[in-house]
C-alpha cells in the first residue's frame, strides 16, 4: 500500500483508490487490520491451496465496488452526499470486522452465544466512540435505520457489494471459474426506485449469471464436501479443547485464545467494551493453528490425534446421504475407535459428526432482485426471467452428511 497516493494493488479489480484521509484512518485500524490474519474462505485451501486471500483483501474489493456502485448512482441522478458516500464506504469496510478466525467453526465451538454481526456492530461502537461520533451514520446504514434504506442493501441484500465481491473474488483464487460473475456489468445497470435498489431490463442476463453462479460456488467450493469434513473436524478439536480447559486443565494457547477456551461468553461479556472484546479482538487463525501444533503432542488421546489430523491434513472421511446416518453404522465406528485408542464411548464420538447441509440461493420474500423496464414497470427477477428456473434456485436443498476418522 502506498501512503502517498493512498492506492491498493488488487488482483481482481487492479489498482483501488482510496479516497480520502478518514478511509484510509478506518482501513489502518487495528480493528480492520486484523482481518489480515483471517483467511476468507477458512479451510476451503484443504481442497483450493490457491484460496489464500483474507477478510481484508474481500473488505477493500467490496469498499471499491461500493464506491462504483455510489458513482453510476449518482450519475443517473440521485442525490448521494458526499458524508453518505463516506458513511456508505465505512460501512462495507467494518461489515466484516465480527467475523473471528474459520468464522463459522468460532461461532459453534468457542464463542457460541453471540452472531458475528453483533461483534461487528458493537466494534464499530467502540470505534465511534473513539472518533467522536465521526461513524454515526456508517452505523446508521449498516443497521437499516438511514432514511435511505438503499444504501443498506448495498451493504446487505441479494445483490450487495458483499456479494458481488466474495463471488469474484473467491472464484478468482479458488480456480472455479464458475463464480466468475460480470460485477462490473451488474453496478453499471444499478437504479433506485422508491428507494429499492432495482437492475436495469438489459441487465437481467447478468442477474441471471450472478444467480447461477452462487449456486454453483456454494457446492464447489462453500460446501464442498472436504472443506465441510475440515470444519467439522476443527469444530470438534475446539469444542475438545474448551471442555477440558473448563474441567481445569490447563493448554497452550494465546492469552485470547484461553479467554474463549475457558468460559462460556454471552453478548454482555462483549459489551461496553467488555473483556471478551478485548480478547476478540486479539483473536485470529495464528492462534488456533499455534495452539493446534502443540495439541498434536498433548496426552489426551481426543485432544492429540484431532489436532494432528487437521496440521497434517488427516481430516474426516465424509460420505453425503440422502437420509440420517444409520445408527448401527455410528456405533460400529464408536466401538472401533474404543478399542483402537482405549477410550471411552463418549470420547470416540469426538472422532464422528453427523448433521444436515442446507441452503437456499434465492427468496422473494428475504429481499427480492428487481428488474425495471423503461416504462417504469417493475418486476421481481423470478417474474422477469425467462430463463431460469426461479422455483429450482429457491428451493431449499437438504442434504446429510456422516463424517469420521479415517481408520
Amino acid at each position: 500500500m502506498s501512503q502517498k497516493r493512498k492506492i491498493i494493488n488488487d488482483p481482481v479489480f487492479g489498482f483501488i483508490n482510496i479516497p480520502n484521509d478518514f478511509i484510509y484512518k478506518i482501513i489502518q485500524h487495528p480493528f480492520v487490520q486484523r482481518l489480515n490474519r483471517i483467511r476468507q474462505l477458512g479451510l476451503a485451501p484443504f481442497v483450493y491451496p490457491g484460496a489464500q486471500h483474507t477478510r481484508f483483501l474481500h473488505s477493500i474489493g467490496a469498499m471499491f465496488l461500493m464506491d462504483e456502485a455510489l458513482r453510476t448512482l449518482k450519475e443517473k441522478g440521485h442525490d448521494i452526499s458526499r458524508e453518505e458516500t463516506d458513511a456508505a464506504l465505512a460501512a462495507i469496510l467494518l461489515h466484516d470486522i465480527g467475523h473471528g478466525p474459520f468464522s463459522h467453526v468460532l461461532e459453534r465451538a468457542l464463542v457460541t452465544n453471540v452472531h458475528h454481526e453483533t461483534i461487528s456492530l458493537l466494534l464499530m461502537e467502540q470505534m465511534n466512540k473513539e472518533w467522536h461520533g465521526r461513524l454515526q451514520m456508517a452505523i446508521d446504514i449498516f443497521r437499516d435505520s438511514y432514511p435511505k434504506r438503499f444504501l443498506h442493501r448495498l451493504v446487505s441484500g441479494q445483490l450487495d457489494v458483499d456479494r458481488l465481491d466474495y463471488l469474484r473474488r473467491d472464484s478468482f483464487f479458488t480456480g472455479v471459474v464458475e463464480g466468475n460473475i460480470g460485477s462490473a456489468r451488474i453496478i453499471k445497470m444499478l437504479d433506485v426506485k422508491d428507494d429499492k435498489l432495482v437492475i436495469e431490463s438489459k441487465g437481467i442476463y447478468s442477474i441471471e449469471n450472478f444467480l447461477m453462479s452462487r449456486r454453483l460456488m456454494y457446492w464447489q467450493v462453500y460446501l464442498h464436501k472436504t472443506a465441510v469434513a475440515a470444519e467439522k473436524m476443527m469444530i470438534n478439536v475446539l469444542r475438545r479443547a474448551k471442555e477440558l480447559s473448563m474441567n481445569g486443565e490447563t493448554l497452550f494457547a494465546s492469552p485470547a485464545l484461553s479467554f474463549f477456551l475457558s468460559q462460556e461468553t454471552t453478548k454482555a461479556d462483549f459489551e461496553n467494551n467488555g473483556k471478551a472484546l478485548l480478547h476478540f479482538v486479539n483473536l485470529d487463525d495464528n492462534d488456533i493453528w499455534s495452539a493446534l501444533k502443540v495439541w498434536s503432542s498433548h496426552p489426551d488421546t481426543v485432544l492429540s490425534v484431532l489436532s494432528d489430523g487437521m496440521v497434517n491434513r488427516k481430516l474426516f472421511k465424509i460420505e453425503i446421504t440422502e437420509g440420517k446416518s444409520d445408527e448401527e453404522k455410528v456405533s460400529a465406528y464408536i466401538t472401533s475407535y474404543m478399542k483402537k485408542f482405549g477410550i471411552t464411548a463418549y470420547e470416540a464420538a469426538y472422532f464422528i459428526s453427523s448433521d444436515i447441509l442446507t441452503t437456499d440461493m434465492y427468496s422473494e420474500e428475504d429481499d427480492s432482485i428487481d428488474i425495471i423496464y423503461k416504462n417504469g414497470e417493475v418486476k421481481d427477477i423470478s417474474k422477469a426471467s425467462d430463463m431460469l428456473n426461479i422455483e429450482l434456485l429457491s428451493k431449499k436443498i437438504k442434504k446429510y452428511y456422516f463424517a469420521y476418522l479415517r481408520d
